[in-house]
């Protein structure tokens, strides 16, 4: 949803106090598409602060469908979005400080909510999901979820980068 940021532009800098819904369905990154199924509405206050600054607050909350990183079994994840924001909108050729964040939702007067929204997901977004903490992961042999049960496999197999160890062992044998 674009919002229009003339009243806080104007000469009277009136503060916008909006409820915005989130449209956004999916999240889609490097990572893939994540199913968004629960949102709540974005709740801002922007606010005229000097020489075409802004200060943007807001809230809403995100919850999304995410693959455990273990078993791959779907958990589903609330996002808490806390927005605080200090924007220039003048124009590029003022030169960007540390205090000022990016502003790649804002252009001229219209301020594009679900790119903040989605800004917010990317630097929010959690870094482990894990479906339980003592997940047991998949089986590398044959896919099997070992959380719903346990397979047949016999895992022989070393850790490659473990070899320079097995011949070591190997050679204690041999002599």
């Amino acid at each position: 949803m674009i919002l229009n940021l003339s009243d806080v532009l104007s000469e009277q800098h009136k503060p916008i106090d909006a409820s915005v819904p989130v449209e956004m369905d999916c999240f889609r990154s490097e990572l893939g598409c994540f199913e968004i199924v629960d949102k709540s509405p974005v709740v801002l206050h922007i606010e005229y602060m000097k020489e075409k600054e802004l200060e943007i607050t807001g809230n809403c909350e995100v919850t999304v469908v995410i693959p455990c990183d273990r078993c791959l079994t779907d958990v589903t994840i609330k996002i808490p979005l806390e927005i605080h924001k200090r924007v220039s909108v003048a124009s590029e050729e003022v030169e960007e400080t540390d205090e000022l964040d990016e502003t790649n939702y804002i252009d001229g007067y219209n301020f594009d909510v679900e790119q903040l929204i989605y800004n917010e997901l990317l630097i929010g977004w959690p870094t482990k999901i894990l479906c339980s903490e003592d997940c047991k992961g998949i089986c590398n042999v044959c896919g099997q979820n070992l959380n719903e049960g346990t397979c047949n496999c016999e895992d022989t197999g070393l850790d490659p980068r473990m070899s320079v160890i097995r011949d070591v062992f190997k050679n204690f044998k041999e002599v």
